[in-house]
């Protein structure tokens, strides 16, 4: 029977996974000094986060194969997933100095930390090119490696256009609403989040057992591709309508000129006056203004249409997931599994 992987023993396998990493500095000469960094900057981006899109790796694979992991086939999966984490943790340590992001998990951002700086730009490339050292290290041979390499750089592209999509959409300082549309929106939701954090660890999965074909993984895409889209509005709503205590943080997504779902849901919906609304208030580094918008989105009934585009989004992948041809290798639990974490999530 498939086993699902605990944070513990996922995190378990890091300590390995940076020693090799620490063992190519000292093959280059790395002065111990910047040893030192370099061990602490992986533990302090790499580590500490929920590790969902990590851990989803090994749920996978033990659920593809419908059994518990041996010890080496848990520690190839949990090394697959790592690479997502230290994928997650280059894309946020770029990202907080391009938003100018203050916390992270609760701490200063790295660049905020002391002596850090924009040394923090060169450690987001050597979080990234950690990837490739360790597939190489541990995958060299694998009959995937190739296409697990193309991998990486493909998700990394289409992730890195999904934030450029965002950052001229929505600088934080230039609030032009004329800019938003649904239609970015999606393109933004779908580069920036799906592919990376829905599509890459199944697609790991397949190669890992090497099983991969072109039709099961353009039956993953088809399938994880509007479940991350449908996690990345719920997310949204969450910024507005989810509790504080629940998520875990104050939303800011109205101050921070964020081109969310709700947002442009209301442009869709508003009246002229109820968009003029938008317009005086939305993007201000301000709680009264954020107040007035908060306001609009209860006038137009923005939770009743989110729950309806929930049930909506839910119903068909649902459909998807039933119409699964299982003779390629995949399964439907993997799909349920991920569904299961996300669906009706208060956080």
């Amino acid at each position: 029977m498939a086993k699902k992987t605990t944070l513990q023993q996922f995190e378990s396998v890091f300590p390995k996974l940076q020693e090799d990493l620490l063992a190519t500095a000292k093959q280059y000469n790395l002065p111990q000094e910047q040893q030192d960094w370099y061990k602490k900057m992986l533990e302090v981006n790499a580590v500490g986060g929920k590790c969902n899109r990590g851990m989803s790796v090994p749920d996978s694979v033990s659920l593809l194969l419908n059994k518990e992991l041996s010890e080496e086939e848990y520690f190839h999966a949990a090394t697959l997933g790592w690479l997502i984490e230290l994928l997650q943790a280059f894309f946020l340590v770029s990202d907080d100095i391009m938003d100018g992001s203050i916390t992270r998990r609760g701490k200063p951002c790295w660049y905020r930390q002391e002596g850090v700086g924009m040394v923090a730009i060169n450690d987001a490339f050597l979080l990234e090119s950690a990837i490739y050292t360790l597939l190489k290290k541990h995958f060299r041979s694998h009959p995937s490696y190739l296409p697990m390499i193309e991998l990486f750089h493909e998700t990394s592209l289409q992730t890195e256009f999904g934030q450029l999509c965002d950052l001229l959409t929505a600088p934080e300082d230039v609030v032009n609403l004329d800019n938003f549309s649904l239609e970015k929106y999606t393109f933004i939701v779908i580069y920036k989040t799906a592919y990376y954090s829905f599509y890459l660890p199944v697609a790991l999965a397949l190669h890992q057992l090497n099983i991969a074909t072109p039709k099961n993984l353009k039956q993953a895409h088809d399938i994880l591709i509007p479940m991350g889209e449908y996690f990345q509005v719920q997310d949204d709503y969450l910024d507005n309508f989810g509790l504080p205590e629940h998520i875990g943080k104050i939303g800011t997504d109205i101050q921070d000129n964020k081109c969310s779902w709700l947002v442009n849901k209301a442009l869709e919906i508003a009246t002229p006056e109820q968009r003029k609304v938008l317009e005086e208030h939305y993007g201000k580094k301000d709680k009264a203004h954020e107040a007035e918008v908060k306001k609009l989105y209860d006038d137009l009934k923005l939770e009743k249409i989110y729950e309806d585009f929930e049930e909506k989004s839910v119903t068909k992948i649902r459909a998807l997931t039933a119409q699964l041809d299982e003779s390629e290798g995949l399964k439907k639990e993997v799909f349920d599994e991920f569904l299961q974490k996300i669906y009706k999530r208060s956080k």
